[in-house]
């Protein structure tokens, strides 16, 4: 009788993917969307008693204001010493024309929609009221970029310091790697791989703190909405509204852009996602940083463009602030009851790109911006007062607008010069999936960008 063949052997059983595992396979942006939709929940339910839970947010600030100067110097390193000159130089005109003309299209979208729905109009304006911080003068901007000391601005933050220190060294850098002494270009080869080491390890870095991203956005949306309330909107619920119409339009503009160069819009969009939530909830265009560095790679943008591009914008190019501020300085005039004449209107947009230069890419920063302005109009300051209780509200969906505008800048300059966008291939996809997935997705070594 032949005896009958024995049964495959059973493979070993699935393990069962722990907890952590499971939240770590859920995409980011939808772990921030839930986090956003549960914390606005919480604020206003809870009230003002859910600021207990501020310190969690303000981890969170804290753990992304960290990375920040470290990715400007060494991703700026890093790009500056892979760049010609000529080509760094081509990258800088490019990138500040843009800023300059979005800021100037951006604060008269602003304008125009304030005179066209009046926010204010019949408001008291409130008695007082504190003098908001002076913005500095544009010599002193402009003088700050040069460092004295270039340990200093990177203790200090200085953004647009470090920036020139950063640029510096990567030029230096550049010409050790091209000189025609072996000793120097084999320094300047060890040099550059050290670099592109600290990078990797600041992105990895990053790649953690974003797996804590959404216990910081529920905290910060939580307290936002829980200080301020409903019933704090209604008064100016104009001006919010030509604040949030403004983004709208201006966003129309960008992907009309994008389109006109066959950029394709969706997918841009698509990869711009995240650091869009996360400008929302932070309100700081410098602590998305690193989140919007994310975003360009995976755009497949040349960190010779975007680690020059996204820093200098995340100083200098406020679109979102430019509309808050064109709004705002209307709906001062409409409060005090002063009608602002053409030439006022002009200098509102003039002085509205100009001030964009020299005010910090933080929360809040907008309030700078609109104290120039107001006090260019000859506006009374009291009124301002209205503005700043509700600045948080305005300021995420501004800071949102800011970001994307400097993605869209990254992204048209990239565009403009030849193989600075690259098409990621399926290594770079995987790479991408794994990091949505966290350090532990269990995925092999990806291929890197070419």
């Amino acid at each position: 009788m032949t005896p009958s063949p024995a049964p495959p052997a059973a493979g070993p059983a699935p393990q069962r993917r722990s907890l952590w595992r499971r939240y770590l396979d859920v995409p980011l942006i939808w772990k921030m969307a839930a986090a956003l939709v549960a914390g606005a929940a919480t604020g206003l339910a809870v009230g003002e008693p859910v600021t207990v839970i501020q310190p969690l947010g303000e981890v969170f600030l804290r753990l992304l204001q960290m990375l920040v100067m470290p990715l400007i110097l060494l991703t700026l390193i890093a790009g500056v010493s892979s760049l010609t000159p000529a080509r760094l130089g081509r990258i800088g005109a490019k990138i500040m024309v843009y800023y300059l003309l979005t800021s100037a299209l951006a604060v008269t979208v602003g304008v125009a929609l304030a005179l066209a729905v009046a926010p204010g109009a019949g408001l008291e304006p409130p008695q007082g009221g504190a003098d908001p911080e002076p913005a500095p003068p544009v010599t002193e901007t402009l003088l700050n970029i040069v460092p004295d000391n270039p340990f200093a601005a990177l203790a200090e933050g200085n953004v647009l310091a470090v920036m020139f220190a950063a640029v510096t060294a990567g030029l230096a850098l550049a010409f050790m790697r091209s000189s025609g002494e072996e000793p120097v270009r084999a320094m300047g080869e060890l040099l550059a791989r050290a670099v592109e080491a600290g990078v990797e390890l600041v992105n990895r870095v990053v790649r953690g703190v974003l797996e804590y991203a959404p216990v910081g956005v529920f905290a910060l949306i939580a307290v936002v909405l829980g200080q301020t309330g409903p019933q704090a909107l209604l008064p100016l619920l104009e001006l919010t509204g030509v604040v949030y119409g403004g983004v709208g339009a201006q966003l129309v503009l960008y992907a009309a852009l994008l389109a006109v160069l066959r950029v394709p819009v969706l997918r841009f969009f698509a990869h711009a996602r995240d650091a869009m939530v996360m400008a929302f909830v932070t309100r700081s265009s410098n602590g998305t940083l690193p989140v919007t560095t994310r975003c360009a790679r995976r755009m497949g943008v040349d960190d010779g463009v975007s680690s020059f591009t996204l820093p200098l914008g995340a100083t200098v190019n406020m679109d979102g602030t430019a509309i808050y501020v064109g709004a705002a300085t209307v709906f001062v005039a409409n409060v005090a009851g002063v009608q602002l004449g053409l030439e006022q209107l002009a200098m509102v947009v003039l002085v509205g790109v100009v001030a964009s230069v020299g005010t910090a890419g933080v929360p809040g920063a907008g309030l700078i911006m609109l104290s120039l302005t107001v006090s260019q109009a000859g506006l009374p300051f009291a009124a301002v007062a209205l503005v700043a209780g509700i600045d948080a509200v305005l300021d995420m969906v501004r800071t949102m607008c800011n970001v994307t505008g400097d993605l869209v800048g990254t992204r048209v300059v990239a565009r403009t010069e030849p193989g600075m966008v690259h098409t990621p291939a399926r290594g770079e996809q995987a790479k991408d999936a794994q990091e949505q997935a966290g350090p532990a997705g269990g995925a092999g070594p990806a291929a890197t960008a070419p």
